[in-house]
């Protein structure tokens, strides 16, 4: 993407945020934002990324966040990502849903019920991961692909599957083999650096 081209979409999508922090790019061509959006410094945006909140609703992003293509995040209280967390192709966040049991009212005449939803630091959301309201995620998370979060998640936990479960702890009884080859490959290959330049 030229200079231009960049210039030209960090204007028009940065414009419609309630705060937009520094650095912040967006790769993709088509986003919408809609409503109280505030946005940390270094975010990045891919293509068919919706940002939506109705009332007094409000999604607050940290610094550095990652939102790829087709995710939908949407707001009618508090979505709050923290920084350096990254979401995945398809990922729904959504403080908001209808009541549907112990009634047999259509969903749309149901009472909706409304939670503030708050995703930690350093978590990586996989792809087409649906995370609902009053859910809380820890710093360090890693959610894995195709799952359905309907409970608060320890700070660095491993969950997966519909409805997520808890699979393994990223730092606490790791197996000695896992932890070799950890050590090895970081002793091999290092921690990568910022690839983000800080302005």
């Amino acid at each position: 993407m030229n200079s231009v081209v960049a210039a030209w979409r960090n204007f028009k999508f940065g414009r419609k945020c309630a705060k937009l922090g520094r650095g912040c790019r967006f790769v993709g061509k088509d986003v919408t934002i809609d409503g109280h959006v505030e946005v940390g410094d270094f975010c990045r945006f891919r293509d068919h990324v919706i940002m939506r909140t109705n009332g007094n609703g409000r999604i607050v992003l940290g610094n550095r966040v990652g939102v790829t293509n087709y995710c939908i995040i949407e707001a009618a209280d508090l979505v709050q990502i923290g920084d350096w967390t990254a979401l995945a192709e398809f990922v729904v966040v959504r403080d908001t849903t209808h009541l549907v049991r112990g009634t047999d009212a259509t969903w749309i005449r149901t009472p909706r019920i409304t939670k503030p939803v708050i995703i930690g630091s350093g978590c990586w959301i996989g792809s087409r991961t649906y995370i609902g309201p009053g859910i809380t995620i820890g710093d360090g998370v890693v959610v894995g692909v195709g799952s359905v979060v309907t409970k608060d998640i320890p700070p660095y936990e491993v969950w997966a599957g519909a409805p997520a479960r808890f699979l393994y702890h990223r730092t606490k009884d790791v197996p000695p083999e896992i932890q070799a080859e950890t050590d090895r490959l970081i002793a091999e290959q290092g921690i990568r650096p910022n690839r983000y330049e800080d302005g």
